[in-house]
């Protein structure tokens, strides 16, 4: 049974190939499906690192390869593989229409409830000059 911020079987076939091959020397990595789950699990619920269930092994296994795989470009071909449309074998057009996008009005820069007019909330007057007011 495949739980909700889990790979299906076949997205999993989809990104199996593009997975990085074990090191030639040393420890094998772990489970690359496990760890996938757990980065999908972390990024889908926005909790910390350290907050990863168990069943997705040690949390430093999870960020540690989600690291890894930033830098060495493996994400960027996961990404590159799933545009690509099934049907046609042709990459996806993919855009952002920025009119949907909305700001919280904190972000706009708009007074907080409680706090006097002025720069950062401050008494104006003190940024009169010498000799104000």
């Amino acid at each position: 049974m495949v739980r909700r911020h889990e790979l299906t079987d076949a997205e999993w076939d989809l990104l199996a190939p593009l997975m990085p091959a074990h090191p030639r020397k040393g420890k094998r990595w772990a489970d690359h499906r496990r760890v996938i789950n757990a980065i999908l699990y972390r990024t889908r619920t926005g909790i910390p690192w350290r907050d990863l269930p168990e069943r997705y092994g040690p949390w430093e296994t999870a960020a540690g390869r989600h690291r890894r795989w930033c830098l060495d470009g493996t994400w960027d071909r996961i990404a590159e593989r799933l545009r690509i449309n099934a049907a046609t074998g042709r990459p996806l057009d993919v855009g952002i229409d920025s009119t949907l996008v909305r700001a919280h009005h904190h972000a706009a820069g708009a007074a907080k409830k409680g706090t006097r007019s002025g720069r950062n909330g401050t008494d104006p007057k003190r940024w009169a000059g010498p000799g104000a007011g």
